[in-house]
């Protein structure tokens, strides 16, 4: 059978396709060639800086607790005996942004007998405020004045600082200072060349002591009539930092 001319060029151009085809598949694949970069070696180091400061502030928490047959007459009580606390803290000074109520509280009381139901015996009220003095020289008389007004519970009493950032900027300076020296040392040791820093965090900074217990007081006169002392000491501002340099 004779083929026609059209099917005689078709059939050549199908093997001209083909053939770059059939070298491609059997060239031979060149390996991957994969260039790993070293990382460069790091140092990481933490330090911190502290320095001791005295205190210019106080805080103190206290209040009244007051019981009554009914819930009215508690807080009615309550409520008098604080005026006079509140009249106390303005004839010494204090000024009304430094005093704010952290708790207000009215609760029923009940005696616990063996084998019986509890029994109402009548209700409690409590109030507390939280009052910061600025001159640690009145600290003292603070509290005395207080307790006169009424207050019959002292919380706790804590010390801080105003403005904390000239101690912060010290304790961070130090902490600078601290890695640093850290950083030469281990490389040093090491044998290896100091380079830059890489990055530098920091963590911590000034935070208030919280209060410490104090007294627990009743509305009783005092027998001595002593003037209640207290001492500041000192506060412990504290930076921590971290930071990685590169090594050489």
């Amino acid at each position: 059978m004779t083929r026609t001319l059209p099917a005689l060029m078709l059939g050549a151009a199908l093997v001209a396709l083909s053939a770059p085809a059939a070298l491609a598949q059997s060239a031979p694949t060149p390996p991957m060639q994969v260039h790993a970069m070293a990382a460069q070696p790091a140092l990481n180091l933490s330090a911190h800086g502290e320095v001791k400061v005295a205190p210019d502030m106080a805080t103190i928490t206290f209040g009244v607790t007051t019981e009554a047959p009914t819930a009215r007459a508690a807080m009615a009580d309550n409520a008098n005996r604080m005026a006079e606390v509140f009249a106390a803290l303005g004839r010494a000074g204090i000024d009304e942004r430094d005093i704010q109520t952290s708790g207000l509280n009215l609760s029923a009381q009940y005696d616990y007998v063996n084998n019986q139901p509890p029994r109402l015996r009548g209700y409690q009220a409590s109030n507390r405020v939280t009052v910061n003095i600025m001159d640690l020289t009145e600290v003292g008389d603070v509290a005395d004045a207080v307790v006169a007004a009424g207050v019959n519970q002292i919380d706790g009493i804590g010390f801080g600082l105003q403005d904390p950032k000239a101690a912060e900027d010290q304790a961070r300076v130090l902490a600078v200072r601290a890695l640093q020296d850290k950083a030469r040392l281990y490389a040093q040791a090491l044998g290896v060349e100091l380079g830059s820093i890489r990055s530098l965090n920091e963590g911590g900074g000034y935070q208030p002591a919280p209060p410490m217990p104090m007294l627990q007081y009743a509305r009783t006169e005092m027998a001595d009539g002593a003037a209640t002392q207290v001492a500041g000491g000192q506060l412990t501002v504290r930076i921590d930092i971290t930071g990685t340099y590169d090594l050489r």
